[in-house]
Parts: C-alpha cells; structure tokens; sequence
C-alpha cells in the first residue's frame, strides 16, 4: 500500500471523527446537561441554568472536534503535498480554528487558557 494512500486515508478518517464528534457531542449534550440539572445533587455548579450547562457540553465537543480536524488539516498538508500554497492555505485554517478555539475556551471556563485555574465569576451574582 501506497505512503500517500494511507496518509490521505487517515487525513479523511480524522476529518470524520471531528464532524462525528461534533454531531453527537450535539445530541448527547441534551440529555447529560438535562439529567445534571435534575441530579439530586443539584448536578453542575450552583445556580446555573440548563442552557448555560447545554452551552458548555456543546462546547467542550466542538472543542475536540476542531482539534481532530486541525490534526487532519495538518496531516495532510504536511506529509502529503507541502506546497507553498498548501501550507499557506493551512496556516490560515489553523488560525481560524484556534481563534475558534479560544473563543469557546472563554464561554465554557470564563477564562482565557493560558490563565490560572481559578474560579470563574459567578454566574448567581452572590458575595
């Protein structure tokens, strides 16, 4: 078997993975924020309202599904047609997705990634 079939082969296997893994983190995230919202624990953090927990399941596998295609973009680009314009073509995908990225990061943990691990602002406005 062909080096460029396989890598091509693995490039698509990848882009499959992320779309999958956006669509049923979409579906599933329903249910999971639904049952965290009537757990009897009171499920996710205090006073947080079951959009705002759906928004941050959804989130979180929109994150992993860029990350699967950003890796499929480079497997391919790299080690299969390293052009100038491929790369070029490459480096502005990988922006945007990591813009993406950043921006969810933000709405899910109410911090940018590269600050500590610290309490967000609380959503109930208590003291």
């Amino acid at each position: 078997m062909d080096l460029r079939l396989i890598i091509e082969t693995t490039g698509r296997y990848l882009d499959f993975a992320g779309v999958a893994v956006m669509v049923i983190g979409a579906l599933v995230s329903v249910p999971l924020a639904t049952r965290r919202k009537s757990a009897p624990d009171g499920g996710g953090r205090p006073g947080q309202s079951l959009y705002r927990q759906y928004r941050q399941l959804l989130g979180r596998s929109i994150l992993l599904g860029l990350e699967l295609l950003v890796a499929a973009d480079i497997i391919r680009t790299v080690a299969v047609t390293p052009t100038f314009t491929s790369v070029g073509v490459l480096a502005v995908i990988v922006v945007i997705r990591t813009f993406l990225s950043f921006s969810l990061e933000l709405e899910i943990t109410g911090r940018w990634p590269w600050q500590k691990d610290t309490e967000p602002a609380s959503t109930t406005g208590s003291t």
